[in-house]
């Protein structure tokens, strides 16, 4: 039995490997992310309307300042019954695109349309004399077209090395249409540090492995392996494996095929590792205006607490001011009114007795009115009684608010219930006398005590005559005196 071919062996090996990738990363090759436009910057063109059905015609492709010597022609045929645009694009004095920096390895043909959208033709090889040809196919009727120098053939948005663009001739046949601004990504975003071997490539080996290599790379450097480490790992993978079928010496069409996917795998994880730290970026600015948006309302807050303090403070302060101001009128308006009362007590004290002896007492003025004024053992009003009564009554009618207690007492002689009658009868007289002489009825009371508080002596004569007595207790706030009646 003969051993089995290596190479064939080691193909048939990547090629089912190949099969579980592609099913496995097709979604992924679908991944389409916003660049962030910190990443891109912008030109602008003229697009050409080629006519449906009108036959091939021709553009010039002309060079930039990156690339002056190069040179190219593209022959265009919009056709009706696929729905696409041909594209025959021939290159002439062209330069390896590593002269322009060691990550780029090759050119890629855009279809760029009037909204600024950009579609990836192919791309494009060149041999040794520095020429290159591609036929592709484009679904826009309407574009420029743009060849720009890039890492690897899978890239998603051209880079800002533009070496081509379309220019119409006399013959072309389209009409031209301004393309606003499309978009190209900055070189810092393919730039690396390894594969020197990028400079002096290896004629054993492929160019596309090259393209992987550097695809490998740059998503690493993008942080692929971080952001997006379900399909960089695919990438990583599928590099092992490209590089191990170039020491087996593998089939060369195997190894372009594997070295291929592995460059989409990487753009796949290079893209989607953008936009996830894209996302993360919006995410920690969202979530660091919040917290300032908080930080800011919680200042806010605590400035107008603040605010609202002082102003309470201050409100609280004059209240108490005011407080203060209002109990020292009070307390001045109080003095006043002390030294009013106690002005008008003695002036009415002085003018009492004049008529009748009279007291100051904490109880009020006490006016006595004595036995002499009544006959003994009634209680009718002497005539020398009722003028001191009359006399009495005018002074209490010249100031308002005075109140009348008119307590009658007799001595110990005679049963107590005599007594107290006698006592309320006489004091009953001097009430009925004064009312009489125009006092308010309801300032003026009267009670009889009968023989209950002695001022003296009942053992005695004198003594006994100084108990049966009439007292008129004179109060009033006006006086400084509140005695209930």
């Amino acid at each position: 039995m003969k051993s089995p071919n290596r190479p064939m062996l080691a193909f048939a090996v990547l090629l089912c490997w190949l099969l579980v990738g592609l099913s496995e990363g097709s979604a992924a090759s679908q991944i389409d992310p916003e660049v962030p436009s910190s990443n891109l910057i912008t030109k602008t063109v003229s697009a050409i309307g080629f006519q449906v059905g009108g036959g091939r015609t021709k553009v010039d492709l002309k060079s930039t300042e990156l690339m002056p010597q190069a040179r190219g022609i593209a022959k265009v045929e919009a056709k009706t019954t696929a729905g696409r645009t041909k594209v025959e694009v021939e290159l002439k004095d062209m330069t390896p695109p590593s002269h322009l920096g060691a990550e780029y390895l090759t050119y890629v043909l855009w279809a760029v349309t009037p909204e600024g959208r950009t579609g990836n033709t192919g791309e494009i090889l060149l041999s040794e004399n520095g020429e290159g040809k591609l036929s592709a196919t484009t679904p826009a009727q309407t574009f420029s077209l743009i060849v720009t120098a890039e890492p690897y053939f899978a890239v998603r948005v051209p880079s800002e090395m533009v070496i081509l663009q379309s220019l119409t001739r006399k013959d072309t046949k389209g009409k031209i249409f301004p393309v606003s601004q499309y978009k190209l990504m900055k070189r810092g975003q393919y730039e690396k540090l390894g594969n020197p071997l990028a400079l002096t490539p290896h004629p054993d080996v492929p160019l596309e492995v090259y393209e992987a290599r550097n695809a490998v790379e740059i998503a690493k450097a993008r942080a692929a392996d971080k952001y997006a480490p379900e399909i960089f790992s695919k990438a990583d993978a599928s590099l092992k494996m490209v590089e191990n079928s170039l020491v087996a010496k593998a089939d060369r069409n195997a190894v372009i095929s594997t070295a291929r996917q592995t460059a989409q795998f990487s753009e796949d994880a290079r893209a989607l590792a953008v936009q996830r730290q894209e996302e993360e970026r919006i995410a920690k600015e969202r979530a660091d205006a919040t917290a300032k948006a908080k930080a800011d309302a919680e200042a806010k807050a605590a400035v107008e607490a603040a605010e609202a303090k002082r102003k309470s403070d201050a409100e609280a302060q004059h209240q108490a001011e005011l407080a203060a101001a209002k109990e020292e009128v009070l307390q001045a308006n109080a003095e006043r009114a002390r030294k009013a009362a106690e002005q008008l007590r003695a002036q009415l004290l002085e003018q009492f007795n004049r008529i009748l002896e009279t007291r100051d007492t904490p109880r009020g003025l006490v006016v006595n009115m004595g036995d002499v004024l009544f006959d003994t053992g009634k209680y009718d009003l002497r005539p020398e009684a009722r003028e001191k009564l009359a006399k009495l009554s005018g002074i209490v009618l010249a100031h308002p608010g005075l109140r009348l207690a008119i307590e009658g007492y007799t001595d110990s002689t005679g049963g107590d219930e005599l007594n107290r009658k006698l006592s309320q009868d006489r004091a009953d007289a001097v009430r009925g006398y004064l009312t009489e002489e125009g006092l308010n009825p309801d300032s003026v009371t009267a009670q009889g005590f009968g023989k209950t508080e002695p001022v003296a002596d009942n053992n005695t004569a004198a003594g006994r005559q100084k108990n049966r007595r009439v007292e008129i207790v004179v109060s009033g706030e006006v006086i400084g005196e509140k005695i209930g009646i």
